[in-house]
């Protein structure tokens, strides 16, 4: 049985990672982390000429329909690369939505426009701290008008098309689509641990809304909307875990104390051979989270919980490695380690955290 993914998948593994080594340095990061824009637009133009948003779109809507199992694949290597970029808000959860619970119309319209770039989407569902919980989803839909705040939103100040989800005059949740550049909406950039990835708060003044598909939706169908995009995105830390790994590695070789390399001491050893079990644990885990999203399982939402969970614990674990073994260097800002870390703590608190998705892992491992 080959657990590994296809030959033609691993060739577009190898060529995300060329180009994003060309493309998308540290340098790339650090002048969006330390500039005015909120993200790499050229980086973003040229992936969408590659196709990468229209990876798991059908191509009935201007899709390229290569599946989930490549979306995998170029999360992994946007990971690495810690690019700059809003795939994961567009592709991941606003693409997603559409397809999931989009009328046949909307689909034929937006559809087309986020699989080509046009346009950037995003899928707002916070309204503060906390976990998500239907409870929490005050914001207010009513005769074409939204109305309320969502904060965080990822990529809340670049986008252009919002899912949000909101109260319908019943009561019952519903997704609404909203025009983010239209009237009714205010929007607030937020501060961050990592500035290179855009996070704001949104404001919905009796902003023009339309429900997206038939109507209702239930609090199990916006978790199972979290448990798809949290596959891609475990592949995602799972990249910036294996470059940190990396890192560390390629340090511990070269820097020389007492005359020999400090890979040789056992107290290093002993925390590269960790990064390297967490990131082994990660993987199986999220290889398995690809399997479920990809066939549809009804294993997903037990494999979207465990490809989170060791996901989370080994890029931020490898991340705060790799500082610790580059030593005093490793906390300068000039060393690209800290890049890493703040990426590992944003995306630690997407889609829930590990409390969240602890709770998930339970509750359907008991159902099993």
């Amino acid at each position: 049985m080959n657990f590994d993914f296809s030959e033609d998948l691993n060739v577009l593994r190898d060529q995300a990672r060329r180009f994003l080594d060309d493309r998308c340095p540290p340098a790339a990061v650090r002048n969006v982390l330390e500039g005015d824009l909120p993200f790499d637009q050229p980086l973003w133009e040229a992936i969408a000429e590659l196709g990468w948003p229209a990876a798991a779109i059908p191509e009935e809507y201007g899709g390229i329909g290569l599946g989930h199992e490549a979306l995998c694949v170029l999360a992994e290597e946007v990971g690495r690369a810690l690019a700059p970029i809003p795939y994961s808000s567009s592709v991941y959860l606003a693409a997603e939505a559409i397809l999931l619970h989009g009328s046949e119309a909307q689909r034929q319209h937006f559809l087309p426009q986020l699989a080509s770039g046009a346009r950037i989407g995003t899928f707002a569902l916070a309204e503060g701290p906390g976990n998500p919980a239907g409870e929490a989803i005050t914001a207010r839909y009513g005769n074409g008008a939204l109305s309320g705040e969502k904060w965080p939103v990822p990529d809340g100040s670049i986008a252009d098309v919002g899912l949000v989800a909101a109260r319908d005059e019943a009561g019952s949740i519903v997704i609404c689509i909203v025009d983010l550049k239209g009237p009714g909406v205010t929007r607030t950039t937020l501060e961050t641990l990592d500035p290179s990835r855009d996070q704001a708060q949104l404001r919905f003044d009796s902003a023009p809304a339309e429900c997206l598909g038939s109507g209702p939706v239930s609090w199990g169908e916006v978790e199972h909307l979290l448990d798809r995009a949290a596959v891609p995105l475990a592949f995602e830390q799972l990249g910036g875990a294996s470059v940190c790994l990396e890192m560390a590695t390629a340090y511990a070789r070269e820097r020389h104390a007492f005359g020999r390399p400090i890979g040789s001491f056992q107290a290093i050893k002993h925390k590269l051979a960790d990064m390297f079990v967490a990131n082994e644990l990660a993987r199986s885990n999220a290889y398995y989270g690809a399997w479920a999203l990809a066939s549809n399982a009804v294993e997903l939402p037990l494999a979207a919980s465990a490809a989170r969970l060791s996901a989370i614990k080994a890029f931020e674990y490898a991340s705060r490695e790799n500082i610790q073994t580059h030593g005093g260097m490793g906390f300068t800002w000039d060393m690209d380690c800290h890049l890493f870390y703040r990426r590992a703590k944003l995306l630690s608190g997407a889609l829930g955290s590990s409390s969240y998705w602890q709770e998930r892992l339970v509750s359907h491992w008991e159902s099993c």
